[in-house]
């Protein structure tokens, strides 16, 4: 099976080897249109919800609708976004159930869900279990920017205590001297510091002035609950024409 002229396995980060039950846990999220799988050990990572393990599930934003984004977003573009959250999370939920089915105490983590605590916060940083599997990095936008993607893509969790064969293989590779996210940010939220393991998304973006600007400038759109500038505006994303290679 290929996927994006890829193989399937190219498409399954941080396992050395897999069993039946990971097999079936990503041939079940490729059927259900998920772009890329990650497997990444987060025992040591904060809000883990004491799981040992990560499953990352990654579905590539359509090129066609990010297209459309020209210095702000469009009623296409919210609809995906709302449509590709919810596809993530029947994704998580249908993985988490088969785990659990298997014997493996497991929860679905949201695509995109904050807390009333901190609505710049979700349950789970998704990004992080991304980027601990090899499938990527993040970026000056503070996006995780896959290695087959760029910034074009949404992520879901599944946090589980299965033991996987991890391969810790860690991404290569940051955003350099490119700065076209900074100058594109329609907020001026993003400051261009490169990302450091450990960095919250408080060092790379103003979280709050890029939310303000959403719902004064966007109100007419989902309410400012989008905008995607930096997404398509982010050479990685190969949509600009702008000569930048992924990552290796």
């Amino acid at each position: 099976m290929k996927l994006y002229g890829k193989a399937r396995e190219q498409l399954i980060y941080g396992l050395s080897s897999a069993d039946a039950v990971d097999n079936r846990v990503c041939d079940m999220l490729f059927e259900c249109g998920a772009a890329f799988v990650g497997f990444s050990d987060v025992s040591d990572v904060n809000g883990n919800h004491g799981y040992r393990a990560c499953v990352t599930i990654g579905f590539k934003l359509f090129d066609g609708i990010l297209k459309g984004i020209a210095g702000a977003p469009t009623y296409e573009y919210f609809h995906h976004y709302r449509t590709v959250n919810a596809a993530l999370d029947g994704m998580a939920l249908r993985v988490a159930a088969y785990l659990n089915s298997q014997g493996f105490e497991s929860i679905g983590i949201p695509a995109s869900q904050s807390s009333d605590r901190d609505p710049f916060h979700g349950a789970f940083a998704h990004k992080t279990g991304a980027r601990l599997c090899g499938a990527g990095v993040i970026g000056k936008n503070a996006l995780f920017l896959s290695r087959d993607f760029g910034a074009k893509v949404r992520l879901a969790s599944v946090l589980t205590d299965k033991a996987f064969d991890f391969s810790r293989a860690l991404c290569d590779g940051d955003c350099g001297d490119c700065d076209i996210c900074k100058r594109a940010c329609p907020a001026g939220a993003i400051y261009g510091k490169n990302y450091v393991p450990g960095d919250d998304v408080s060092v790379l973006v103003d979280v709050a002035k890029c939310s303000a600007h959403m719902k004064s400038a966007y109100r007419d759109i989902g309410r400012g609950a989008v905008c995607g500038v930096c997404i398509a505006e982010c050479p990685r994303s190969n949509l600009k024409g702008y000569a930048a290679s992924l990552l290796n």
